[in-house]
Parts: C-alpha cells; structure tokens; sequence
C-alpha cells in the first residue's frame, strides 16, 4: 500500500489545544481558520466553558480536527489530585489514571473544567500547548506540563504574544529547557505570519509521521491560499490607482455659471469614493470588518479615515516632498490639472499635438483634443493624490497581512515610516494618464499587454517583490 492510500485510510489527525486560560487558544484557532467568528474572545479568564471543534480542509477534503479547550484553571488543585490518584493505583499506568479521573469526576466537582480538557486530550493525537510570554514562569505551568506529559501524547509549545516581548520569550525557552521541553514555536496571533503557520504544520508531521502527506496536502494548500489572498489584495488597491490616474472630470464654459459642485469638488468626491470603497473591499478579503480595523487603530474611524486625503498637511504626513511642485499648497489635490499624456494642454498644443496631430495621435487623445477645439478641459488628479493613495493602501495592506484574526490589543497606526514609491512610479502613472480607456474594466483592457506591465509592477511592488523592468 502506497503512502497516499494508507493516508486515506487513516482517521482525521486530532490536535488539542490546550493552556492556562487567557494566553491565546481560541486566538490560535480563529487566526488558523482566518475567521473572527469562531468561539468568544475576551481579556476575563475562563472565556471559553466547553470544548469547540474546527476542522482545516484541502477542497473540501478533511485534513484534521482542531479542538479548542477550556483553561486549566486550577492546575495546582489538579496536579495534587493527580499525585493522589497515583498514590492510591500504584499498579496503573498514567494514562489509565487520567482515564480513571475523568470517568469518575462529579459534574459539580472544583476540578470538572480541567476534566474536560484532560478527557479531550485523552483522544487527540497531538497538543498544542499555548503559553503567553508575557507572564513569568510560574509554577503553574509546570505542573500544567507535568500533568499534560502524563498522557503520553506529542506536545508542541506555542510561543504567543513574541513579536514585542523577545526577552521574554528567551527566558521562556531557558525554563522549558530545564524540563527537556524542546519541540516549540513562535505563533504569535495577533502579529500573523504565514511562515509561522506552515512551520506549525511542518512541526506536527515531524511528530506524526503516518499523517505526513496529509499534512504536505495541507501545507501546500495553505500556501496557494495565503498567496492567491495577498496578490487579491495588492490586484484591488490596483484598480484604485488606476480608476483615479485615468479618471477625468470636464469643464466647459457654461459649467461654470451653474450653481453645482466644481469640477474640482466633483474629483475630489470621486476620489474619496473610490478609496472608501477599497478600504471595504480590503477588509472583505481577508476576512476583516470595520470593527476589526476600529479596535486595532488603524487610522480609520467608523469605516473611513481619520484624515481626509485632501486634508491640509496630508503630504508630510505621508513623508512626500512638500517643498515640491508637485506639492504645491502642502495638500494632495492641489496640483489638479488638465492632463494629455502627462504633458499639459498647452504643452501638447506647442508640441503640435493638436495642430499636425496623425491619426493614431487623435485615436488616443481625440477626446482631449475635440475638449479643447470646444473649449472644454479635462480634469484629473494629481501625482500628489495618486502618491498618498498608494501609500496608504499599501500599509493598510501590510497591516492586514500581518494581522491575526484574534487580534484585539490596541496597534497605533498614523504614519508610514519606511514605505516608498516603486522605482517606476512616474513611468507606470504617465502609462495611466496616457490610457483613459482603462478607468473602466474590460476584458481588453485586463489583456493589454501595457496594462498588465503597470499591474504586474505595481502588484509586485505592493507585495515588496522584485519589479521586472518596464519596457
């Protein structure tokens, strides 16, 4: 028998997760399942009561089980009630003792919550043990191990909350090493990394050999998930810089005399529109809601940003040059003007764009040209606009990639320290102005090669990956 028929064969791998309460186990299934809306999170101890399954699938397919348990709240109480039972059954093995003890619990005894735990771990194939860095190395924990160690199952330490406290977690290491415990893991839940994960599931096939393809399945799986995610992300704050870059308003003379917005206020609508709407999406696709970007201080408030993308001051706030041109008046959207091509219309004109203009000229900028033989004039945005629109789409992006499902601490949020444009940005925005075509999608825009020569650059440059050079 192959290993991949004796594989489906197998039952499903159990893993338990197991703790003291309030040190992250609810948090580490909500952040594995990518989903807030498994089981209850809050700061009280003994959140969760009774024992709640989740199971990770590859199509479909059932890999293994996660069971999230109640916290071991008295582990002193269960580690002496333990050492009793021992004493009394010398002639029985450790694991019958457990056994012996869960059967025998009365549903009002003190020690009933930690029976739950030890009666579901009696059934799993491996335990995760969360710890929460944070707090020192009381004794607790280790008679909390002493006990767990009883069942004979693998045990996987799982370092929660390391991404702010790395001494802690030194420390941590040095007290488990005493007691020979090696196999761990840094899994933060609330500052999520990908690789943390698969080195979790790597973990457990080194200790479960029989469900090893299983777990690459799953492994594999996972990380054509994760990638599919991040390129959907970085796709859609795409199609924002694109929608604002090729948007125009038109101004005619008549215009003017009416008592409606200003083409100015018109674009300016436009653009908060359509960046509000990629805020939504964002959260959308991984699997957040403005609640979630609320509590973690994201610089957004009841779904919209703090600070207007027209707001006086926006342009240092984002570390762009405010002493530029470009930057005139300290604010995006100061620099609106009428754009052909990326050269003004009267730079166009004295380039004998209008004058002697081909075919294949008038083809592109027809619309720009006939505007102004009527006296009319397109409107766009300006590169300061499109400037602070990527920024800070692209750190909303890295925050929600980084972010863990169970995330609920508070992370402070106002400014992008070490984010840059892409190297290509002036080439790849002049493409846009020259394309206004592609402000609406369409399968011939999605195959133009010169399109996709913006997108691929600037998905890959929101992602932080290698930008291929632009032709």
């Amino acid at each position: 028998m192959s290993a991949s028929e004796l594989q489906e064969t197998l039952p499903l791998l159990n893993v338990s997760v197991v703790g003291h309460t309030n040190t992250g186990k609810t948090s580490l299934i909500r952040t594995l399942l990518r989903s807030t809306q498994f089981g209850i999170i809050e700061d009280a101890a003994g959140t969760t009561r009774h024992v709640e399954q989740a199971t990770l699938a590859v199509d479909n397919q059932p890999i293994l089980n996660l069971y999230d348990t109640p916290g071991l709240e008295d582990s002193r109480a269960l580690y002496a009630h333990i050492r009793n039972l021992q004493a009394k059954s010398k002639s029985m093995s450790p694991v019958q003792i457990l056994k012996n003890f869960v059967e025998h619990i009365a549903i009002d005894d003190p020690l009933e919550q930690e029976a739950k735990v030890i009666r579901q771990v009696l059934r799993s194939d491996v335990l995760l043990y969360i710890i929460d860095v944070r707090e020192p190395f009381l004794e607790k924990y280790r008679l909390e191990l002493n006990v767990l160690t009883l069942v004979a199952r693998p045990i996987i330490t799982i370092f929660n909350f390391t991404a702010e406290n790395p001494q802690a977690l030194a420390k941590w290491r040095e007290h488990l090493a005493v007691y020979n415990i090696h196999t761990t893991l840094e899994f933060d839940t609330v500052a999520y990394s990908f690789e943390a994960e698969k080195r979790l599931y790597q973990k457990i096939q080194t200790l479960v050999d029989t469900h090893y393809v299983a777990l690459q399945k799953l492994i594999d799986y996972r990380a054509k998930l994760w990638k599919q995610l991040c390129h959907s992300g970085a796709k859609r704050v795409v199609e924002l810089i694109v929608s604002v870059a090729c948007h125009r308003e038109i101004t005619t003379e008549s215009s003017k005399l009416l008592p409606d917005a200003s083409p100015e206020e018109r674009l300016h609508d436009f653009v908060r529109k359509v960046e509000q709407q990629c805020l939504h999406d964002l959260l959308s696709i991984f699997s957040f809601s403005e609640k979630d970007v609320e509590i973690q201080k994201i610089p957004v408030t009841n779904g919209h940003w703090e600070l207007d993308i027209f707001a006086p001051g926006i342009l240092k706030a984002y570390g762009l040059d405010v002493g530029s041109a470009a930057a005139k008046g300290a604010a995006a959207g100061a620099g609106i003007d009428l754009m052909v091509g990326g050269l003004s219309l009267g730079a166009a004109t004295a380039l004998g764009a209008i004058a002697g203009a081909g075919w294949s000229t008038f083809k592109r900028y027809g619309d720009e040209i006939k505007a102004t033989i009527s006296g009319n004039k397109f409107q766009c945005a300006d590169d300061a606009t499109l400037q602070v629109l990527y920024l800070r789409q692209k750190y909303l992006l890295q925050k929600l990639m980084q972010r863990g499902h169970a995330a609920h601490t508070k992370v402070r949020v106002d400014k992008m320290d070490n984010e840059k444009l892409p190297d290509s940005w002036s080439k790849l925005i002049s493409m846009l102005r020259q394309n206004p075509m592609w402000v609406v999608p369409s399968i011939a825009r999605n195959n133009n090669p010169h399109y996709q020569v913006v997108e691929n650059q600037l998905i890959a440059a929101l992602l932080d990956q290698e930008n291929a050079v632009i032709n």
